[in-house]
């Protein structure tokens, strides 16, 4: 392809006569042929023109769509751990309330076992009381 600025030098190199009036209207004959040419080469490059727009669009949609895939595995991960964090909240407060019933289990088990051997040594002294009793009587 000739390139645009390269038609108005030749253009303008072969003028014979360098009138004023001759110089202008050469100009004025070069700055139209340029626009001819740059209107030609835009409606030439239309299709192509709008083949990339369509790509460009397509491009951006798939962009968008994996942006928005990001996102939701994103979302769903961060639902996920939070998930999980809660579940091991839950089983660590599990095993400490089981812990504390075992604690207070044992303690009521060694109460009862407290209270039962000094129920079992007071009945022991009473019947050696009553024993030394029957004896002196």
């Amino acid at each position: 392809m000739i390139s645009l600025p390269l038609i108005i030098r030749i253009s303008m190199k072969n003028a014979r006569n360098n009138d004023v009036a001759d110089r202008r209207a050469a100009s004025t004959e070069a700055k139209a042929a340029l626009l001819n040419a740059y209107r030609a080469a835009k409606t030439a490059l239309e299709p192509s023109r709008l083949a990339r727009q369509a790509e460009r669009a397509a491009i951006a949609t798939a962009r968008e769509e994996r942006r928005l895939q990001r996102e939701r595995t994103k979302l769903e991960e961060q639902q996920r751990i939070e998930t999980d964090a809660l579940e091991r909240q839950a089983a660590i407060e599990a095993v400490a309330v089981a812990e504390i019933e075992a604690r207070e289990s044992a303690e009521k088990a060694r109460i009862a076992r407290v209270i039962e051997d000094e129920t079992m040594r007071k009945a022991e002294r009473d019947r050696r009381y009553a024993n030394r009793k029957a004896r002196q009587a």
